[in-house]
Formats: C-alpha cells, structure tokens, sequence
C-alpha cells in the first residue's frame, strides 16, 4: 500500500493537532497511569490521593470541554418547563458555569500537592529530620 504525500501529511497534521489540543488530558492521563503503577507497586494513602487528584483534573478537564453546556441545557430543561423561573436559572447556571469548573482543579491539585507534601513529609521524618 502506497501513502501519497498528501495523505502523510494529512495524517501528520491531524496526529499533531489531536494531541496538541489535547495535551493537558494527556498529562492529566499520565499521571493518572503514574498513580496506578505507584498503587500497585507500593499501595498508600499517598498514591490514592494522587490517583484521585488526577482523575479529578482529567475530569474537569473533560467536563469544561464537552460536559459542561449540555450538562447545563439539560438540568435547565428538566427543572424549567412551563413557568420561567428566573432564581433556578441563576443557581444552575452558577453551579455548572462558575462552581464546578473552579472546583475540579482546585480539588484536584489539592489532593496532588497534598499527596506530594505527605511523601516529602514522611521521608523527611523516617529520615529523622522533622522541621
């Protein structure tokens, strides 16, 4: 099978925008694999909350890019049928819009620092040198 010039270039520009724009759920996806090896090698409380924080960052990144509009237009639709209520609009449209897309990488880079922290902090004081 011969590939002509085009087709390779074509396949090359479509390989580099899908992991350019994807770049930070691929981080996110290595870190989250980073995390089941640590469980599986050496299983702690550590490694799950960095297993967590990933997937939290990995789900908000997903959830800003393709969830959160129809998340948003679907709750409206179910809750606002007939009559406008303008107070419930408001709540879901603070909660999906602001609240959610704040709270998953806030969470998210909380649990991994506090994951990173936890690590530093207990070989610091196997070590003896608690500050």
């Amino acid at each position: 099978m011969i590939i002509t010039p085009d087709l390779k270039q074509n396949i090359f520009y479509a390989l580099f925008f899908t992991i350019s724009h994807n770049s930070l759920a691929l981080f996110y996806f290595c870190g989250i694999i980073f995390a089941i090896g640590l469980s599986l090698y050496r299983p702690s409380r550590k490694s799950v909350l960095l297993l967590l924080g990933f997937s939290l960052l990995l789900f908000g990144f997903q959830y800003n890019k393709h969830i959160l509009e129809g998340l948003r237009e679907q709750t409206l639709n179910a809750l606002i049928t007939i009559q406008e209520h303008n107070k419930v609009r408001r709540i879901i449209n603070f909660v999906t819009l602001k609240l959610l897309p704040l709270f998953f990488p806030l969470v998210g880079w909380g649990l991994v620092l506090l994951s990173g922290y936890l690590y530093f902090f207990k070989r610091k004081k196997k070590e003896g040198r608690v500050v």
